[in-house]
């Protein structure tokens, strides 16, 4: 089996691409994969990083706002979309695929169209609620549509043939019991939270968290805490913690700029708190942890928004937008959520019955279908 896999422009797009390539290397291990995607953005780096060969096409997206320099910008694309069919047909005609699959991303449009032109079994992965561009554009034209959630069904058109498959988890996440990874940070089974906003950082997150590491340290309550500021708060958030007097570890804190052990630090978490990515939702799900989400108001479409009203309507988060956040408020829900453990059992249940446990099976099942037809 042939596999054509095109996604990328962020990891959202090419993690997705990964797990699914895993998922049919589990059925078919003597399985071919390529990969398209942009030379210029994390797909360049991750897939090889993976051990896929990946081929390039350059695709910019159209800005909206206008300006001299998106004028510029706009020309560029609009040079790279007239040389992108070319450039996809190539690639489709040298590697000859059994089955193309897009995962989102501009890259995904001109491979993933071309393919299904040229009669080769395609399919889509959507992993937001509100679906983006390229995929509304594509689902039009390929043999099947795999979305993450339902709710993501109403933005595309009637008639589709669909899958509600879920988004692929890491299987390392689910290995560790809370004891356990509280043990390897050196907890002990007091309250604990996780909180952080991505390897970038979110500047609203790490000033609100800063806050609440006041707020519960100056008070000494038995609050476990784990924050991630990322790469934007490195020259921020340690000075503030040392204007607060607070270290940045000891037997209940934990604050570095990146979050290298993520499946310890869920595994031991009572409440997250985060930005509402569709990878990040998917793993709240599969562990079952409350959540206070702070979608980012700069995503193409407000999809992480969407993603988060998903868990908030379910009583599994608590959303906020990033324009309401106050520390106040902030302090105000984390400390009725410290008092109140069985507020956090409910919300708990409520985020794992929203998980689908059988991700993988449902993906290879539309993969199935698609190969022998």
């Amino acid at each position: 089996m042939k596999v054509l896999l095109a996604g990328g422009g962020t990891g959202g797009h090419v993690n997705p691409a990964l797990a699914i390539a895993g998922i049919v290397k589990e059925h078919v291990p003597d399985a071919e994969f390529l990969f398209a995607g942009t030379p210029n953005h994390m797909e360049a780096k991750l897939v090889p990083q993976a051990g896929y060969k990946i081929e390039f096409i350059k695709v910019e997206g159209f800005q909206r706002k206008i300006n001299l320099e998106n004028i510029g910008r706009n020309a560029k694309a609009l040079w790279y979309l007239a040389g992108s069919g070319r450039r996809a047909k190539q690639i489709i005609r040298d590697f000859a695929p059994d089955l193309a699959i897009g995962t989102g991303g501009y890259v995904a449009g001109p491979v993933i169209r071309m393919a299904a032109k040229m009669g080769i079994p395609s399919a889509i992965h959507e992993q937001n609620a509100y679906p983006g561009v390229t995929n509304k554009l594509l689902a039009k034209e390929v043999n099947h549509v795999m979305l993450t959630v339902e709710e993501a069904l109403k933005y595309f058109e009637d008639g589709i043939q669909y899958t509600v498959t879920g988004l692929p988890v890491r299987k390392e996440l689910l290995l560790k019991s809370k004891e356990q990874a509280r043990q390897e940070l050196g907890f002990d089974d007091a309250f604990t939270i996780l909180s952080f906003g991505g390897s970038l950082g979110a500047g609203c997150i790490n000033e609100t968290m800063a806050e609440v590491l006041k707020w519960h340290t100056s008070k000494g309550l038995k609050i476990n805490h784990i924050h991630g500021y990322g790469g934007m708060g490195k020259d921020t958030f340690p000075q503030k913690m040392q204007e607060y007097g607070i270290p940045m570890k000891n037997s209940r804190i934990r604050i570095t700029e990146y979050i290298n052990d993520m499946d310890t630090c869920m595994a031991a978490a009572d409440l997250v708190v985060c930005r509402s990515g569709a990878g990040a939702l998917a793993e709240l799900e599969a562990l079952g942890k409350p959540s206070i989400l702070i979608p980012s108001p700069i995503v193409a479409g407000n999809h992480q928004y969407h993603n988060a009203m998903v868990l908030g309507r379910a009583g599994a988060a608590q959303v906020i937008e990033q324009k309401n956040v106050t520390n106040d408020d902030m302090i105000a829900r984390v400390e009725a959520l410290y008092n109140d453990p069985q507020k956090l059992v409910t919300m708990a249940q409520a985020a794992s019955d929203l998980a689908v446990r059988d991700t993988e099976d449902r993906i290879w099942g539309v993969i199935e279908k698609l190969t022998a037809k």
